[in-house]
């Protein structure tokens, strides 16, 4: 079994994700290669996190995939809103749905609702997108319009947009341009590029495939937390579909822990040494989402609570050191004592200030300011 050290491990995967050496890429491409960014309590981070890892972009980017329909934003990973390619977003509504949540008998009761009301009410959910994206509140009085469905204007229109997320997961609706600051749905099935749902089977190893190639070395804790916790799969089936992946995973050891990569990056791991590298990452960013907060080779235990609040993410070599936040012209910087150099540090406000379009000033301390990056 080949052997791995936690600092190359973490600087292959700076590479991959495009944060060391930046990427040249577009915004789709790096939403590709993380496979969900999470985009719902803050887009502004969210697309901050996606032009960080790219040497040219511009805002409005991710506004505009979406419109073209190179990119889907939907409710995903523990039902919150992520960013996805068509074909990955595809894969991963597929593995939600299959727990057919909307059937529990406590869904049936609380929306008075049985299995089979679901076809038709889906159904209508479509005819009323046919013309465009609609409000939760217009889409409501569309819907109910129906006697069948008069009951349901509550649920429609409930912030939490709980009786939306399964219509989302079955490939009916993704999250449309917002309205005045209101939340739209449109029709999912009929976007440029949607592939429809495939197969679970299908989309179980292509999914912890996929999950790997971003975020590996991956643990099995790792995978149930990407899978089981954030979409409900069963334990026995991811680790059916580790099986079969066959040889296209290859098992590893990294510091006496047993993990597994894509077999086809087993050489630029073992040749992979230690990374200097500083990044500034906005909070909620990929780089801790993907694995985990919970991962203490990304987060260390003593800063996993601030990470976890929302604060904006000091990276070195991989492992998150400390804070930032940005307050009018000025960047406060929070980091432990170590090797990270003050220069390194303003090398990265200078290119976050490239990033927003404004010019930013570097000062020590972020205390009170956490998640602050406007």
């Amino acid at each position: 079994m080949v052997s791995l050290t936690w600092p190359g491990a973490l600087a292959w995967r700076l590479q991959r994700q495009l944060l060391e050496p930046v990427g040249s890429t577009s915004v789709v491409d790096v939403v590709a290669t993380l496979g969900a960014v999470a985009a719902q309590l803050d887009p502004s981070s969210a697309e901050l996190g996606l032009r960080t890892r790219l040497r040219s972009s511009a805002p409005g980017d991710v506004a505009r995939a979406l419109d073209e329909g190179r990119l889907v934003r939907t409710f995903a990973h523990r039902g919150a809103v992520h960013l996805m390619t068509p074909e990955h977003a595809a894969g991963t509504l597929a593995l939600r749905a299959a727990s057919r949540m909307w059937e529990r008998p406590g869904w049936q009761s609380f929306y008075g609702l049985a299995p089979d009301d679901w076809p038709d009410l889906r159904a209508a959910v479509r005819a009323a997108l046919t013309g465009g994206p609609l409000t939760r509140a217009e889409l409501a009085a569309a819907v109910t319009a129906q006697p069948r469905f008069a009951h349901l204007v509550a649920a429609f229109t409930d912030p939490a947009a709980t009786f939306l997320k399964p219509f989302a997961w079955q490939g009916d609706v993704s999250l449309g341009p917002a309205r005045d600051g209101a939340m739209t749905l449109q029709r999912l099935d009929t976007r440029p590029g949607w592939p429809g749902l495939p197969d679970v089977e299908e989309a179980g190893p292509r999914a912890v495939e996929q999950y790997v190639r971003a975020y590996g070395p991956a643990s099995e804790q790792n995978l149930a937390y990407w899978l089981v916790e954030g979409l409900g799969v069963r334990r026995t089936h991811v680790r059916r579909w580790v099986e079969a992946c066959g040889d296209r995973l290859a098992a590893v050891d990294v510091e006496g822990e047993p993990r597994w990569v894509v077999r086809g990056d087993l050489d630029g791991l073992t040749a992979a040494g230690p990374s200097d590298a500083v990044r500034l990452l906005p909070r909620y960013d990929q780089w801790v989402l993907g694995p985990g907060t919970a991962d203490a080779h990304v987060v260390p235990p003593d800063l996993r609570a601030r990470v976890s609040r929302g604060a904006d993410l000091v990276v070195h070599g991989g492992v998150v050191v400390g804070t930032w936040s940005v307050r009018g012209g000025t960047v406060g910087t929070s980091v432990d004592p170590g090797p990270v150099a003050a220069d390194e540090l303003d090398a990265e406000v200078a290119r976050l200030a490239a990033v927003l379009g404004r010019p930013l000033e570097r000062i020590e301390g972020t205390e009170g300011t956490e998640g602050t990056t406007s």
